[in-house]
């Protein structure tokens, strides 16, 4: 049914790929009949067949009560779209709808019992993300959503457009939609486009290593090979460079160790600062309020901030400025701290700074900090690893044994994905700034 819907709709695939269930590392995806070289189209998709609050049955409604439906999120109007459209008999994307039914393939950590997301993946940063999802899509719903449905209740109604459905297709949206780019020359302070739905498009399972790439014209949004792709190999999209917490937060997978380049670690902004009093300050008043008025001063330059994170890749750190600006205050003698302040925090600024900072906090210069600055890292580093429930050692053991592994649930793998990636990148750092 969908895939004659897609002929109806002007969707065309090339003759050397086809969509399957089977062969493919999710429910589905998209496999390579023949050869494909780099540069070719896949498939074409027109605008007229994507499914966003500009093209839905009740856009009018929608552009009439815009002004009602702003919220944090920006979601809100395609997400009244797609309940309506997804509860119509009448919908002309029926047919591209009626693949997820009840949307019980979607398994993201807000589907987990509180408990399930605490146990498994404390420490990584996803059950903090979860809890303020879900209490934000509570107030959207019951602050947006239920009186534009009451004011307009031909088209919406509250016992059928429930909070749940409601939550399943923010999910949906999350693990689905595309946005377009914003165009170069657009204002860089412009507000994201809205997300849109992208039949075809989304069937595409990711890797960090993709094949394929969509592209945007005026007309349609066509999916191009990036590279030689073999017969029978599986077409990849890519939807970012995205962490595996972020890849099991928005989109209910992870990518198995090492195969996720793009992962990362957190050291919270917090534990920085309780790591330099553990270096640097043991009993000492004194020093302690020298501490507290340096990290006074990080949060007014906004280099930290009370929720914030110091991001680590396998290649060194990604928020290399700030965690650099960060060590170097903190580890400050008095009397340089004191003329740092007079100096209102300008200091010259040599050339080629940014580089030098960047490669600076990369693995091989980390090595290299000062002994400070790597002690302050190392502790910090301690107290991250600390948050977890459970150890690299009993991770390995059990990714290792296949049998092991083979028993446990999706959730469990998924899980054990993020916190195995998280905790080899803090152990590469904890050798780093051992000693």
């Amino acid at each position: 049914d969908f895939l004659r819907w897609c002929q109806t709709v002007g969707v065309t695939l090339s003759g050397k790929v086809y969509l399957s269930k089977e062969g493919t590392v999710a429910e589905r995806g998209m496999l390579a009949k023949d050869d494909i070289e780099e540069g070719e189209t896949l498939f074409c998709i027109p605008r007229t067949a994507l499914l966003s609050q500009d093209t839905t049955r009740v856009k009018d409604v929608l552009r009439e009560g815009n002004g009602s439906l702003e919220s944090k999120s920006g979601w809100v109007p395609l997400l009244l779209a797609l309940m309506w459209e997804y509860t119509s008999p009448e919908s002309h994307w029926r047919p591209y709808l009626s693949l997820w039914p009840d949307f019980k393939l979607l398994d993201h950590p807000m589907f987990w019992s509180k408990d399930e997301r605490d146990s498994l993946l404390q420490g990584t940063g996803v059950p903090e993300a979860v809890d303020t999802d879900l209490s934000n899509i509570e107030k959207e719903y019951s602050s947006i959503v239920l009186p534009f449905m009451r004011s307009h209740p031909d088209l919406w109604c509250p016992e059928k457009h429930t909070l749940e459905l409601y939550k399943s297709l923010v999910a949906f949206v999350m693990a689905y939609s595309f946005q377009e780019p914003l165009d170069d020359e657009e204002d860089d302070e412009c507000d994201p486009n809205p997300p849109m739905m992208v039949p075809v498009a989304d069937m595409l399972n990711h890797v960090s290593n993709h094949n394929a790439n969509l592209e945007y014209t005026p007309d349609l949004l066509k999916m191009v090979s990036v590279r030689h792709i073999a017969a029978g190999e599986e077409i990849f999209n890519t939807y970012g460079q995205m962490a595996n917490w972020q890849l099991l937060h928005m989109y209910g997978f992870t990518e198995p160790y090492p195969n996720n380049s793009n992962d990362t670690a957190d050291i919270q902004m917090s534990s920085i600062y309780k790591a330099a009093v553990q270096v640097m300050c043991s009993e000492e008043q004194q020093q302690q309020h020298l501490l507290l008025e340096k990290w006074s001063l990080l949060t007014e330059m906004e280099m930290v901030g009370e929720k914030g994170a110091f991001i680590f890749g396998w290649t060194g750190s990604l928020t290399d400025t700030e965690l650099y600006t960060t060590l170097k205050i903190l580890c400050m003698p008095a009397e340089a701290f004191a003329e740092f302040k007079e100096n209102e925090g300008w200091e010259e600024v040599e050339e080629n700074e940014e580089e030098k900072i960047g490669l600076a906090l990369s693995n091989k210069g980390i090595p290299k900090l000062p002994a400070a600055w790597r002690q302050v890292l190392h502790s910090a580093t301690c107290f991250t690893l600390d948050s977890y429930s459970g150890s690299l050692a009993v991770d390995s053991a059990l990714l290792e044994k296949q049998s092991a592994y083979s028993l446990l649930g999706s959730r469990e793998k998924n899980a054990l994905h993020v916190c195995y990636g998280q905790k080899m990148i803090l152990h590469q750092l904890l050798e780093m700034t051992r000693g």
